[in-house]
């Protein structure tokens, strides 16, 4: 049971370092950006190239392959991206799952169709014993990385002048380019970081999960399901949410394989019924919209009772 409850946590903490970009993105920047597991399988791929053919150590491959995803994000993101912000969320979802395909058939191409694993350094692989529990070392390792990046994303995004001028591009561009803030580059940045943090999950991930040119497709429907279930206000909730949705998917292919991945759809139907807008919405966040439309007919009202008054007003005064 304890050993189940481990590689359910390090399953979860691999899904949020695959999911935590898109959470960046789609939470904050408003945009769905689904060629997400494109962004987390070239930065496998790259980890593979690094390490398994050109002789890199395994950390530096894992942090080049991070700056390269970053890099290519903030490349298509001037290039490409840009231009589908203000489109409908229709739109966004067209152009990126067309992203998607472009990026399977351009892998399938180069690195072929067989499926390819990273490897891991001596000192990485085997288990320690911890308390009678056999826990992999590797699976340490990435529960150790997760952790430290969940809290270094809080502290960025709530404590610096950065997520502070992020908040404000997204709440209202205007006003936030009228206080002097560079809105494009803000986006910009959050981008890359968002597709550079896709590339580090997809680089610790290619070992455990394996990686072919199929890879964004078969794991976009967990990285969906992790925003949604944790909610896109805080980096905690998409944390919390792929603990609980990795316990689940583990134990339930160990108690009961038959179902196979149906336990975690399960979990997400159970949760969102529950919350709608995920386990950490900000309170009120699913009621703003319905309050705002009862008020604006008020508001408009009140406007139009001030313009007939004036209109009286200079009428009466000649003006």
């Amino acid at each position: 049971m304890l050993t189940i409850l481990f590689d359910g946590i390090a399953y979860g903490m691999l899904l949020f370092v695959l999911a935590c970009g898109l959470s960046v993105t789609l939470g904050l920047m408003n945009f769905i950006n689904l060629a997400h597991g494109s962004f987390a399988m070239a930065g496998g791929y790259c980890t593979v190239i690094l390490v398994n053919r050109m002789g890199v150590p395994f950390a530096l491959g894992v942090l080049l392959a991070f700056v390269v995803t970053a890099a290519l994000g903030a490349l298509l993101e001037r290039m490409l991206y840009v231009h589908v912000y203000a489109r409908s969320h229709l739109d966004q979802v067209l152009f990126t799952i067309g992203l998607v395909f472009m990026s399977v058939a351009t892998i399938d191409y180069v690195m072929g169709s067989a499926q390819q694993f990273v490897e891991i350094p001596n000192m990485l692989q085997g288990k320690v014993d911890v308390f009678g529990i056999g826990m992999g070392k590797y699976r340490l390792l990435i529960i150790a990385v997760c952790g430290a990046l969940a809290t270094a994303l809080q502290l960025i995004l709530t404590k610096t002048r950065f997520g502070s001028r992020l908040r404000a591009a997204v709440d209202n561009q205007q006003v936030a380019r009228g206080l002097g803030i560079n809105v494009g580059a803000v986006f910009a940045i959050t981008f890359a970081f968002g597709s550079g943090l896709a590339g580090l999950g997809g680089a610790l991930g290619a070992e455990i999960l394996g990686l072919d040119p199929t890879f964004p497709l078969k794991y976009m429907i967990y990285f969906l399901i992790v925003v949604a279930v944790g909610g896109t206000s805080s980096v905690t909730g998409p944390l919390l949410a792929s603990i609980l949705l990795g316990i689940g998917d583990v134990a339930g292919k160990y108690y009961v394989p038959k179902l196979g991945a149906f336990v975690i759809y399960t979990i997400m139907i159970v949760v969102l019924i529950w919350r709608p807008q995920g386990l950490f919405a900000r309170s009120g966040q699913g009621q703003m919209e319905p309050e705002q439309r009862k008020i604006a007919p008020l508001v408009l009202e009140y406007f139009a009772k001030i313009k007939c008054r004036a209109l009286i007003f200079i009428r009466r005064f000649g003006f």
